[in-house]
């Protein structure tokens, strides 16, 4: 396999081209090769409506949101300030005024 890139998913250099997309014979991932430098999407969190999130930004919460081991419900429209973004399935850590620190996913607010 000369000079085609690893596949992003597991890193495997068994790839293959397939008409217009490359393919990964372990893991079966394709991907455009046009996309294949670029790497860096991985770590960009964005929003329910494509907007890129960063640290400190101010986001709206987009549904009800019931809050685990409690009795209380995070409204729509709340307005969370200062978000900080971190690794795993809720990337965004906060504290919403009335309830407290809370880990929110970023598909269920925008930014504001």
């Amino acid at each position: 396999m000369e000079g085609l890139p690893p596949c992003p998913q597991c890193g495997s250099t068994y790839t293959y081209e397939d008409g217009a997309l490359l393919v990964c014979p372990e893991c079966a991932h394709e991907w455009s090769p046009a996309t294949a430098g670029t790497g860096d999407d991985d770590d960009v969190v964005r929003d329910a409506h494509g907007n890129v999130l960063q640290d400190g930004d101010t986001v709206v919460v987009l549904k009800d949101l019931k809050v685990k081991g409690s009795s209380s419900v995070v409204k729509v429209g709340t307005k969370v300030k200062n978000i900080r973004l971190v690794d795993g399935d809720h990337n965004i850590d906060c504290k919403i005024p009335g309830i407290g620190a809370m880990g929110l996913k970023s598909e269920l607010v925008k930014k504001a």
